[in-house]
């Protein structure tokens, strides 16, 4: 009788476990869907006038590529080809990209070629991918080999850059394979960690070597603050190699070790009642800080598939479903004709530039709020499908 109601019992939560799962996926669909609706051309995602080769679409073409491959529903792959096939010419060349202008950003999108190319191979995409590979292959560095953020931004590490440049590195690395590649990978990491690392166990935005930036401290070089995005873009880039480099390559506990402690940090910073995180995360109770959309998205995403991966204590799982509920009780919103949005997300931030961004407290909690930015549209599409997983 015992065993009966264990069984029983078993048989319920699984059952639960199952519909948690389709609920997630749902969502995710019912995101991307919605998307669709709101920009019918990816390139549109991020309210470009004209087509460009950009993070921005093609981080959201990796999202439905990964949904494809959850749900083989071919729309999702159907958005994704066309949008390759706008940019990509037969002879491999890619509208818009320059890589004189060796910018970090600009190589994001050899991700989610590399993942069509498996899906749905051509040659003309495998030109591409070699032609964003040749940038890594000369992009500046700093004097430990760490790579500049862009040309235009000298002796400068961000971590964002260690999202839409590294994990393409990373991934080209399995792809090719280039299995040299990969200490070369993990240091940029250690590079970035050893000098950006703050003593509450997040990271600053960004550190410029040269210590000329008005932003940059004259000692160590880091810009003022943690932007909450930054960190996002940190701990993503850093599950997505992790889950990348081979077991046994020398450096991958170090960087295992990394999304750890900032992980740990993070919920020590963590709104208690919503589950979110604040556009500077951890000065939470300062006038004018905000509970924003992306990093959260971010952060949930990490969680989960760190978890999934065990590099990650299991309980992390619990808390990416919390800050999902977080997000679809506070930051997902029905419009009236029935497609979803994404409320309150960071424009953009970034440091120097023109006009000047410092990096201060003032600059992140004044940068422009709208809704839909697919900084955040994607990752949160990328989290419900971790949670479904």
């Amino acid at each position: 009788m015992i065993m009966k109601k264990i069984i029983a019992l078993c048989g319920i939560l699984i059952a639960l476990c199952a519909c948690s799962r389709n609920e997630y996926l749902q969502l995710a669909r019912n995101i991307a869907d919605s998307e669709m609706r709101h920009n019918p051309d990816l390139w549109t995602c991020d309210g470009a006038p004209k087509p460009k080769w950009e993070y921005t679409p093609t981080l959201m073409a990796r999202a439905f590529l990964e949904l494809y491959a959850d749900t083989k529903d071919t729309v999702y792959l159907n958005h994704v080809q066309r949008f390759a096939d706008q940019f990509i010419g037969e002879d491999g060349s890619i509208l818009t990209y320059k890589q004189s202008l060796y910018n970090m950003d600009r190589i994001q999108g050899g991700n989610f070629l590399i993942m069509l190319q498996a899906i749905h191979p051509q040659p003309q995409y495998a030109l591409a991918i070699e032609t964003l590979r040749d940038q890594l292959r000369d992009q500046p560095r700093t004097s430990e080999g760490g790579f500049w953020h862009k040309q235009v931004y000298e002796h400068q590490m961000w971590l964002d850059g260690l999202f839409t440049g590294t994990t393409f590195y990373a991934r080209y690395a399995a792809y090719k394979p280039e299995p040299e590649a990969w200490s070369d990978v993990a240091r940029q990491f250690l590079i970035v960690d050893a000098h950006t690392r703050k003593a509450n166990g997040l990271n600053h935005h960004g550190w410029d070597e040269s210590r000329q930036m008005g932003w940059a401290d004259s000692i160590t070089g880091c810009s003022p603050e943690t932007w909450g995005r930054a960190e996002g873009w940190y701990v993503m880039a850093l599950c997505d190699v992790i889950e990348l480099m081979p077991a046994d390559q020398p450096k991958r506990p170090e960087l295992i070790a990394i999304l750890n402690r900032v992980m740990d940090a993070l919920l020590a910073f963590q709104d208690p009642e919503t589950h979110l995180w604040y556009q500077v995360p951890d000065r939470p109770a300062e006038e004018g800080n905000y509970l924003e959309s992306t990093c959260s998205a971010m952060y949930c995403f990490a969680m989960a598939k760190g978890a999934r991966l065990g590099v990650l204590p299991e309980t992390y799982k619990d808390h990416a479903r919390l800050v999902m509920d977080g997000l679809r009780k506070h930051k997902i919103v029905v419009n009236e004709d029935g497609t979803l949005s994404l409320i309150d997300c960071c424009a953009v931030a970034g440091l120097g530039g023109n006009p000047y961004r410092d990096g201060t407290y003032s600059y992140y909690i004044h940068e422009r709020i709208r809704k839909d930015d697919p900084k955040g549209v994607a990752p949160l599409i990328l989290a419900c499908l971790e949670l479904a997983r």
